[in-house]
C-alpha cells in the first residue's frame, strides 16, 4: 500500500505544483508561502481549542501541529518548513509521514521564527492562511496576505479532486461506515445519544478530537435540529428514531455521511423513511457532468412535495404542493456541498476562477453549490424531510393551514426528521459512490 499512496500522493503534488504555478503567473506573484495555522486559546483560559490546520495547507501536507510554512516555488519542490519546538508538557507533533518527506523536501525547525528565517525574504511573495501580522513583521505587504485574485484561483481548482485525494476520501468512508455500523447496533439495543456517540467512535477506531466534524447524534423529536449539538444520556427511553451524521478523518480529509434508521417509529414516518430512501438515490443516479446541482436540488424538492403527498401530510397533490413552497419547511436546507480538505469544502458558489460569486436563488438561501457538476469534483448528496415547530407554526397560523394534515403533523413532530448522505465522486459518464460499497442502507 506504501508504494501506491505514495505514487499517488506524488502525483497529486505535481497537480497542485501546477496550479499554483498557474495562478501565481496569472496573480503576478513569484512564490507562494501557505501557514499551517495557528494554536488559539480560549478567552482568559490556558487551554487551547483543538487545532485544526487550514485547508490550504493540509491540501498539500497531511502532517500534525501548527505554525508550519509551506513554500511552493515554480519549477523547484515545495519545501515544507516544519515546527517541532522541544516540550515536555505535550507530545511534539509527528514526523512528517515518509510517503511526505519523500515527495516534499522537509526542514524541522524549532520554532515559528526560524521557519520564517528560513522562508528568507523574496520580493512578490503570495502569503495565504492566518498569521498576517506574522507575514506583515517578515516583509509581507497587506495586499500580499491572502490576496483575493489567487485566493479565488486556488479555491476554484479544489472543486477538482486528485486520484490521490479521491482514495483518501473513499477509505474514510469505509472507516466510517464501521462507526455506523456499532451505532446502528447500539441504537437497536436501546442506547442513548451519549452511547451511541461513543460506540460510533469505537468503531471508527478514532478520537472526538479528530473527527472532521462533531457527530449529530439525534434521536426521535431532537433529529429535527439540523446541526443537534447535544448527546442526551440515560432518561429519555429507548428510542425510536435515530438520525445520525458523522464522518470519519484520514490524511487530513473527511467523510460525511446520514443515515436515518427507525426502531418502533410511527407507521407513517417509517414509510417517510423508506420515501427519502428511494428519493436520495435517485437524486444520485442523476449525478453526471453537466448537470445542474440547482437542478438536483429543486428535484430533490419535487421529491419531498411526493412524499408529503404519498403519506398525507399534505391534502394536495405533490405538484401543488412543490409550487405553493409547501416543502421548504419541510426541506430547509440544501441539497448538499463540496467535500474535501474540509467537510464543507470551498467554492461552491464560485461562477469562475476570478472569484465572480453565483449565489443560490433567493427562494434557496441555504444552498451551497451552484456549479455546474463536471469531472473530477466530490460532494455530498443528502435530502431531507424534517417536522420542525418552529418552521410549521407561520404555516399552522397562514392561509395555506387548510392544506396540512395537522393531527398528523403534530403526530410524527415526536419524529423528528429525515437526512440520508452519500459522498459521491463525479466520472467522466456519471458518479461513483464512495459511501455504498461500506454502507448499503
Amino acid at each position: 500500500m506504501q508504494p501506491l499512496l505514495e505514487e499517488s500522493y506524488s502525483r497529486h503534488l505535481a497537480v497542485l505544483q501546477e496550479r499554483a504555478e498557474r495562478a501565481l503567473a496569472e496573480t503576478g506573484f513569484d512564490r507562494l508561502l501557505i501557514h499551517a495555522g495557528r494554536v488559539h486559546e480560549y478567552f482568559a483560559d490556558d487551554q487551547e481549542a483543538p487545532f485544526r490546520p487550514g485547508g490550504h495547507f493540509g491540501h498539500w501536507a497531511p502532517v500534525e501541529g501548527p505554525a508550519h510554512l509551506l513554500e511552493v516555488r515554480p519549477g523547484r519542490r515545495a519545501r515544507l518548513l516544519r515546527v517541532t519546538p522541544p516540550d515536555f508538557w505535550y507530545e511534539p507533533p509527528a514526523p512528517a509521514p515518509p510517503f511526505v518527506a519523500r515527495s516534499v523536501e522537509v526542514v524541522d525547525l524549532p520554532d515559528a521564527d526560524a521557519a520564517w528565517r528560513e522562508a528568507g525574504g523574496a520580493p512578490r511573495t503570495a502569503f495565504v492562511g492566518e498569521g498576517g501580522e506574522e507575514a506583515a513583521a517578515h516583509g509581507i505587504d497587506d495586499g500580499s496576505v491572502n490576496p483575493a485574485r489567487l485566493v479565488a484561483r486556488l479555491d476554484w481548482d479544489r472543486a477538482y479532486k486528485t486520484p490521490y485525494e479521491e482514495e483518501t476520501l473513499h477509505e474514510a468512508n469505509r472507516i466510517a461506515a464501521g462507526g455506523f455500523r456499532a451505532a446502528k447496533a447500539a441504537f437497536r439495543s436501546g442506547a442513548s445519544e451519549m452511547e451511541i456517540h461513543h460506540a460510533y467512535l469505537a468503531g471508527c477506531g478514532t478520537t472526538e478530537d479528530a473527527l472532521p466534524y462533531p457527530t449529530i447524534v439525534a434521536t426521535d423529536e431532537k433529529a429535527s435540529v439540523l446541526h443537534y449539538q447535544r448527546k442526551r444520556d440515560r432518561g429519555q427511553g429507548k428510542p425510536a428514531v435515530l438520525l445520525l451524521d458523522a464522518g470519519a478523518p484520514l490524511r487530513g480529509y473527511g467523510s460525511d455521511i446520514t443515515r436515518t434508521w427507525t426502531d418502533g417509529a410511527d407507521p407513517v414516518f417509517a414509510s417517510l423513511v423508506a420515501g427519502m430512501e428511494r428519493l436520495q438515490q435517485q437524486l444520485c443516479a442523476s449525478v453526471r457532468p453537466g448537470a445542474g446541482y440547482l437542478d438536483l436540488h429543486v428535484a430533490a424538492h419535487r421529491g419531498v412535495a411526493e412524499l408529503l403527498s404519498e403519506a398525507k401530510v399534505v391534502t394536495v397533490p405533490a405538484e401543488e404542493a412543490f409550487e405553493t413552497g409547501l416543502t421548504h419547511p419541510f426541506f430547509p436546507h440544501g441539497l448538499g456541498h463540496f467535500l474535501g480538505i474540509q467537510v464543507h469544502d470551498v467554492g461552491g458558489r464560485l461562477a469562475d476562477r476570478e472569484g465572480t460569486l453565483k449565489p443560490p436563488p433567493s427562494i434557496y438561501p441555504f444552498l451551497r453549490t451552484t456549479r455546474t457538476i463536471e469531472e473530477r469534483m466530490v460532494f455530498t448528496i443528502e435530502p431531507g424531510l424534517y417536522f420542525i415547530p418552529m418552521l410549521l407554526e407561520p404555516l399552522r397560523q397562514g392561509p395555506k393551514a387548510p392544506l396540512l394534515d395537522w393531527p398528523l403533523v403534530d403526530r410524527l413532530i415526536r419524529s423528528g426528521g429525515i437526512r440520508i448522505e452519500d459522498d459521491l465522486s463525479v466520472t467522466a459518464d456519471g458518479h461513483r459512490n464512495l459511501t455504498r460499497p461500506h454502507l448499503p442502507h
